[in-house]
Order: C-alpha cells, then structure tokens, then sequence
C-alpha cells in the first residue's frame, strides 16, 4: 500500500518565493488548546538528509526487517510526481529524500515538512475557521489527487496552510477523502464508524509483521518564521503547544510529541525521532546509516538521530 503524502505538498509549493511573512507570522501563542477535543493528528514528517545517508537508508537491509519499508514514486496532481523513501507504521510514518530528490529550495538539505490529519470526516472545515479566529484571513486550501499509473486520478485529500511562504520547512492539515477510501485502488480499510477517515484505517496493517510501531517524538530544527506559521495550526488542531526558553515550542497531546527547535536556516531539519516497538527487545541495538544513529531498544522504544549534535 502506497503511503506518499508529503512531498506533493512540497511541489505545490516549488516556486513561491521562500523567506516571506505569511498572516500566519503574526499570530499570538498561547499554551491553552484553541479546543477540548483533538482535532488533528500527527500524521507523517519529511526531512531532506545529505546524499550518504539518504542512499545508506535506500539500500539497508536492516529497515527492512524493521519497519515496513518501501522505496515508491507516486503521481499527484497536475501529474507531479516524487520517490520517496518510507518507514510506516500503525498510524504514522516517516518520509525521507535525499539532497537533489526534489525540485527547487525543496530538494536543499534541511528542508522538511510535516502532515497533521483529521480522524473525523468535517474536522478539517473547523480548523479552518479556528485558523481565521487567530487572524489567518486566508487559510491556503489545497485538494491533491493520486494517480495510480492508468490517467485516471482519484480525490486524496484537502489540506490547509496558514501559508504558501516559507523558508525551509512547511506544514498542513489534512483530511483524506471518501473517494480515495472508496476506490479498491488504495487498499485501505473499512470504517469502523461513520465518518472514519482515519490514519489507521488509510495505513496498511503490513506494521505487524516488523518491530516498529509508531512515531512517538519528532525534533525539528526550523526557522523562527517557519515555526510562528507552524503553530497556530497545531493550536488549531488542539495540540497543547508550549514555548521553550530557547524560543521553540512544543506541541503535545493525540499520541505524538512534536519538538520545533527555532533555529537559522543553515542548520534547519530533521533531527531526531521516537518510536514505539511492536514489542519490547531485551538488548539495546546500535545501528549506523550513513550519518544517522538508529538505537533500538532495550524495551519497547527505537531513537533515530539524524545529527551528531545532541
């Protein structure tokens, strides 16, 4: 089952001059949730890795015994397309691209991004309208399509940005749609209740049969601008967001911690991530993929680092 997402977000937003001041900029913080119930979930990040560890990962025979691993190029709207290399789990995953993989200031080292989706079919209107109630006039609505090889594309998703500017690192709210869920095409699975359009029935079960789980944690690196059009989507979703001494912030509740280090863009990225095991190991593993560290155990959590910087 294919899983791409996040890279055509990139594309759509390949050309748009980097380093503005979207609405979004000027939006206040706060650490209470904008509301009582989790509207969005960490979904998936991606981050663009220098080329050793990007074509270590490609070629490690170690992933792929632990995590459902797959190397995939998709065809999204206007017939873009991208390869991508997938780490997938229960209900999130990992999308990783080396330097030059794709177009523009996207394919740079450092850049990233990040999808948070609904679980309720309608979710994604409400942040919308929570996105304009913290000043975000204009919400940048996005609907992306798949194509599955024979012309004929199916409704993916909709997705909203607080912004199209941004400087290296972007993220969205998604909401897949019941067309993609109905298509035989996609091998999802069946709703468990109405309105079901959630990660875990869109992810295929193939998880079970690796160690890895789920995304528990992920620490990235972005710029200040990067990080103030980033957050008032995360309240809006009914993250807990918090800022840290050192200017970041720190988005908590509906299963995954989200670290945004506010950083300058020459050293914005992927820096670390958290993930659950499908069950506990009894001896701690020490695996090296290119310039990455992966740390398996012991018990039942996996530390993937991507930077020799703590």
């Amino acid at each position: 089952m294919t899983m791409v997402l996040a890279a055509t977000l990139t594309l759509s937003l390949t050309g748009v001059a980097a380093g503005g001041t979207g609405t979004a900029r000027a939006a206040e913080e706060t650490s209470r949730p904008l509301t009582d119930r989790q509207l969005l979930y960490f979904n998936h990040a991606y981050g663009v890795l220098d080329r050793e560890t990007a074509d270590a990962i490609e070629h490690s025979s170690y992933l792929r015994d632990f995590a459902h691993f797959q190397i995939r190029t998709t065809t999204g709207a206007d017939g873009q397309t991208w390869t991508g290399r997938y780490l997938m789990g229960r209900e999130t995953y990992l999308e990783l691209f080396g330097v030059g993989d794709l177009p523009g200031q996207d394919g740079v080292l450092g850049a990233g991004g990040m999808g948070i989706s609904t679980e309720r079919a309608g979710d994604l209107a409400t942040v919308v309208q929570r996105l304009k109630d913290q000043g975000i006039a204009e919400p940048v609505e996005f609907r992306q399509t798949r194509d599955f090889g024979d012309g004929v594309p199916v409704p993916w998703f909709d997705a909203v940005f607080t912004t199209l500017q941004y400087d290296a690192f972007g993220a969205w709210a998604m909401e897949y749609l019941p067309e993609y869920f109905a298509d035989p095409r996609g091998n999802t699975e069946p709703a468990d209740h109405p309105g079901d359009v959630g990660r875990e029935r869109y992810l295929s079960d193939d998880y079970r049969t690796r160690l890895m789980r789920d995304v528990t944690s992920i620490r990235l690196a972005v710029t200040a601008g990067d990080l103030a059009d980033t957050v008032p989507l995360l309240r809006a979703g009914g993250f807990d967001v918090t800022t840290t001494t050192t200017g970041g912030a720190v988005a908590r509740r509906g299963g995954t911690t989200i670290h945004l280090a506010a950083t300058p863009r020459d050293e914005a990225g992927l820096r670390q991530v958290e993930l659950s095991l499908n069950r506990a190991v009894k001896n701690r593993h020490v695996e090296r993929i290119g310039r990455s560290t992966l740390t398996v155990g012991p018990g039942s959590t996996a530390v993937w680092t991507f930077s020799d910087t703590p």
